[in-house]
């Protein structure tokens, strides 16, 4: 489920030109200024066209890419919380969450007003990937997750909470990837080269809470604007969803060990770094899902790693 979630949010992010209005909210949190609550037709006319036609589009291509291929059957439910050790739902987690946050930019870019934005943007995020779990939810293959509902609902509503608390997200959810050795144990599972294992692999997911500290100090505070305080959460060692295979095509799988691991680094919030070029301002914006390498402490299995660098 989270590959089918992540890959859609991609499409939405890369073709979605009103992702650019992620400015609207900087102009907020540097100016400590609202745009004006009026609609802007010129705006909201294409937004609409452009949305309906986005969404249609991205959900053929989900239909012709995924589901096509599967049998179906009548409406169920599944349970897999037990799966990769929850790395399934922090996918649903933050793509829930960055798809509440790009509805109530393009929201906001019309001109509607915040209170508005942030609930209808919290609750496109939610209906969005319900729809995928109803399409699950009539696929032999799968059904409908209460365990992704779950996760999509807390995405939606880390993001809704922090608008309507603090007109801002000082506690942004991010992503990062590394290579791992699993992959060429189950490569049907976790892809064939780093073109498939990055949006496959769950050993080399982190997911991350990055929390900007200046945002929590008082204003005259002079801490850098663009440092953040990030805790993360990864697992390691699956093979296998609910538990670890022991052979694939016929060769023996190493007994790996499942564990969690939990992270506390540094980071950095791109979308915060003065800069004088609109273009370069808006593509650190759209950059902000990725966690930046930084020094790091992994606590996992009663130890206490130091990395250098991790990512």
């Amino acid at each position: 489920m989270q590959i089918r979630t992540i890959f859609l949010f991609l499409i939405l992010s890369l073709l979605t030109p009103t992702l650019l209005s992620a400015q609207v909210t900087d102009t907020i949190r540097k100016e400590n200024v609202h745009p004006p609550d009026s609609i802007n037709h010129k705006r909201l006319t294409p937004v609409i066209i452009s949305g309906s036609v986005l969404y249609a589009g991205s959900m053929s291509v989900l239909y012709n890419f995924w589901y096509k291929n599967y049998p179906q059957t009548h409406f169920h439910f599944f349970n897999d919380n037990s799966e990769y050790l929850q790395m399934d739902k922090m996918g649903h987690f933050t793509t829930s969450y960055y798809l509440s946050k790009l509805s109530y930019n393009t929201l906001r870019w019309t001109g509607l007003s915040e209170n508005k934005s942030v609930l209808y943007g919290g609750g496109m995020g939610i209906m969005y990937l319900t729809v995928i779990e109803i399409l699950d939810g009539f696929s032999s293959e799968w059904g409908f997750s209460p365990g992704d509902m779950t996760a999509n609902t807390l995405g939606a509503g880390l993001f809704v909470g922090q608008q309507l608390a603090w007109k801002e997200q000082r506690i942004q959810l991010k992503w990062s990837f590394h290579q791992t050795q699993y992959s060429k144990y189950r490569p049907d599972l976790f892809g064939k080269n780093l073109s498939e294992q990055w949006l496959k692999d769950y050993n080399g997911q982190t997911y991350w809470l990055s929390a900007n500290i200046k945002s929590f100090l008082k204003k005259e505070n002079k801490f850098p604007a663009w440092l953040n305080l990030a805790v993360g959460y990864g697992a390691e060692g699956m093979t296998g969803g609910p538990y670890n295979a022991l052979t694939y095509n016929g060769n023996v799988i190493p007994p790996f060990s499942r564990h969690r691991q939990f992270y506390l680094s540094g980071d950095i919030d791109l979308g915060r770094i003065k800069t004088r070029s609109k273009t370069l301002h808006l593509i650190l914006n759209a950059l902000s899902i990725i966690k930046i390498p930084f020094p790091t402490l992994e606590f996992s299995q009663g130890k206490v790693i130091a990395h250098p660098l991790y990512f």
